[in-house]
């Protein structure tokens, strides 16, 4: 117990918090300087390209290199552009933009991640189902639903281990973790807030509960439906005509008729999950500590605390033997953790240009949205804010075209709802495009990973997400997005 106290607490988010935390009181009136997206160049943008690029081909070319120092290389790109970031603007200016990444964006997020990953690692599904078509569709379809009311991430870690234990005796089987991302950590999570990050920024900036449940209800059954379907043909196909069974006795995990849950006192702490994220919404006392020109407000600051306590109290309570069967460890979750702050450090002067709208480098983005009055696009929209968050992350980049839109939630909950509407369809649906387009993905394919199973590397995911998906979304536009 004691070591798995120390790993926890070893995490990369919680040195982050610290750091950031202590330096700020230390230091309480130094703040950044304000600095507008237009006066950038666009060569800002070529370390969070480098470091999409070491992400993509590192682990092809240099395998061993890679996962010896991903968190190495992560933290080299975000030194090559805080260096001259600092040299050219500031130093007061890189700390707040340094500050801004980790304490309005990165903390929240990996805190939230950790949360789920620690807590639904403790809930333990005994017993094995056999990895058939109908089985292992339903094992999805149980989790598109359950994304929207627990998120993806905790939807994804409840449910990859069984899945991933009932087909541990098929010979195919990368198709199934991959519609697994698909549906379960991606476009199950877009009827709440609750479910992926976009809408809860959404939310927290009055977007009410409810809105996405009413107006993505649709596009969400079209595109899980037909998903669905898709996977069951597909995994009919690999299981009686492609597939090499082993035999009973060689089974890792042999079928059962019986089932029990272990752990079930995380089922508690995913509800108080759950209602720490609703209070964080609904509860504004109005006061914040300012962090380098950054605020920090009591309401985040008091969710992101009392999350990290759920989690250790999970780690406290959970019967030793429920991770041990759920193979937990901190792998994926140290991945994610790593290659993320480098992510949202070097991703920083992009969304400062994309916020500057058509007096910023990227005025080419704001012309492909509007129409020659200068009205929104919805379909334009839905692919711009869809294709950016394939590869920048969903949340900030949905930030952006909310704000480049008008950002005045009643206005855009009413005439402005198509557009709304396809931002958020494209911020959740699009995170599925890539490994890096939402923070489930790479956890559910490490862990795939770590259970024997030979996942597409980064362009031949790409290669199933454009061969599958991209029809699919072309079909949602037409149908749900191209009125004007």
């Amino acid at each position: 117990m004691k070591k798995r106290h120390a790993a926890f607490a070893g995490m990369p988010v919680s040195a982050a918090f610290a750091l950031v935390l202590a330096a700020a009181l230390w230091s309480p009136a130094a703040s950044a300087a304000t600095l507008e997206g237009a006066s950038l160049s666009v060569l800002w943008a070529l370390p969070f390209a480098g470091i999409l690029l070491s992400i993509a081909v590192l682990p092809l070319v240099m395998p061993h290199l890679w996962h010896r120092h991903f968190g190495k290389i992560a933290a080299a790109w975000a030194v090559v552009f805080l260096a001259p970031f600092a040299y050219a603007f500031g130093f007061d200016t890189a700390l707040g933009t340094l500050a801004h990444a980790l304490v309005e964006e990165y903390i929240p997020f990996i805190v939230l991640l950790t949360a789920l990953y620690t807590i639904a690692g403790g809930i333990c599904v005994r017993g094995n189902l056999h990895g058939s078509p109908k089985v292992n569709t339903a094992i999805l379809a149980l989790g598109t639903v359950l994304a929207s009311v627990m998120g993806t991430t905790g939807a994804a870690m409840l449910l990859i281990r069984p899945l991933l234990r009932a087909n541990d005796n098929r010979k195919h089987v990368v198709h199934v973790v991959v519609f697994f991302i698909f549906l379960v950590a991606n476009a199950g999570g877009s009827l709440t807030p609750l479910g992926d990050p976009p809408l809860f920024l959404g939310f927290l900036n009055g977007v009410s509960f409810f809105w996405t449940t009413v107006h993505l209800l649709l596009p969400m059954l079209f595109v899980c439906s037909l998903l669905l379907a898709l996977f069951y043909a597909l995994d009919w196909y690999f299981y009686h005509h492609r597939e090499e069974e082993r035999a009973a006795a060689l089974d890792p995990t042999p079928d059962t008729r019986r089932f029990s849950i272990e752990g079930k006192a995380n089922v508690v702490l995913l509800a108080l999950v759950v209602a720490l994220v609703l209070m964080s919404g609904l509860w504004k006392p109005g006061l914040s500590l300012t962090v380098f020109g950054t605020a920090l407000e009591l309401q985040n600051a008091v969710r992101d605390v009392l999350l990290v306590a759920l989690a250790l109290i999970s780690l406290v309570i959970t019967p030793r033997s429920a991770r041990v069967g759920n193979a937990f460890n901190w792998a994926p979750i140290e991945e994610v953790a790593k290659l993320f702050a480098g992510i949202f450090i070097t991703i920083a002067p992009v969304i400062m240009m994309l916020r500057a709208g058509a007096h910023g480098p990227f005025a080419s983005v704001v012309d492909l949205v509007t129409n020659e009055r200068g009205a929104p696009v919805d379909a334009m929209y839905f692919w711009a804010t869809g294709l950016l968050s394939s590869f920048l992350d969903n949340a900030p980049t949905y930030l952006v075209f909310f704000n480049l839109v008008g950002g005045d939630a009643p206005t855009l909950m009413t005439s402005g709802a198509t557009t709304l509407a396809a931002i958020s369809a494209g911020a959740v649906f699009m995170g599925a495009n890539s490994y890096i387009g939402n923070a489930p993905n790479f956890m559910v394919k490490s862990m795939a990973e770590s259970r024997g199973v030979r996942m597409p590397s980064f362009f031949a995911y790409l290669g199933w997400s454009g061969a599958i998906l991209v029809p699919v979304f072309l079909l949602t536009t037409w149908l749900f997005f191209s009125g004007q």
